[in-house]
């Protein structure tokens, strides 16, 4: 393959990968914003954490992250504590109703993509399912 081919590929991709993820999201239930289900999934996903780590998971500044949480609190879906290590840093927890928004926004979304794989070809399916152990190891570091 040559390098122009791989920027093809690239750039499909990125932007396929990315109207898909718009999609989906615009298809799920009102409620917090992407950045807010994001890191909300991501506390579910690894438990209680720092905010400054949980800012790093998401690849935003500290500043903004406690902003999300702030509103995540005062929503319900998140509790802060004062971590026991460092005092100066909060902890973040994801809360029972956090956990339960979490698994409806996962299913409603889930279920639409199952709607959107059942229109496609069977051969379009079976090249989609090949080609997610590929897509799983472009994430597989972020994941950690």
């Amino acid at each position: 393959m040559t390098s122009t081919q791989a920027q093809d590929v690239s750039g499909r991709l990125f932007l396929a990968v990315g109207r898909l993820s718009r999609s989906l999201r615009q298809a799920g239930v009102p409620g917090p914003g992407h950045g807010a289900i994001s890191a909300l999934a991501t506390l579910v996903n690894f438990g209680q954490l720092r905010l400054g780590d949980l800012a790093a998971k998401e690849g935003v500044a500290a500043a903004t992250m406690s902003r999300i949480i702030a509103s995540l609190v005062e929503s319900g879906y998140v509790s802060r504590e004062s971590d026991p290590v460092d005092r100066r840093a909060w902890l973040a927890k994801a809360t029972e109703e956090g956990e339960r928004l979490i698994s409806g926004v996962r299913s409603t979304r889930v279920q639409e993509l199952n709607r959107r794989l059942d229109r496609l070809t069977p051969e379009h399916r079976d090249a989609l399912t090949a080609a997610l152990p590929a897509l799983e190891a472009l994430i597989a570091d972020e994941q950690d």
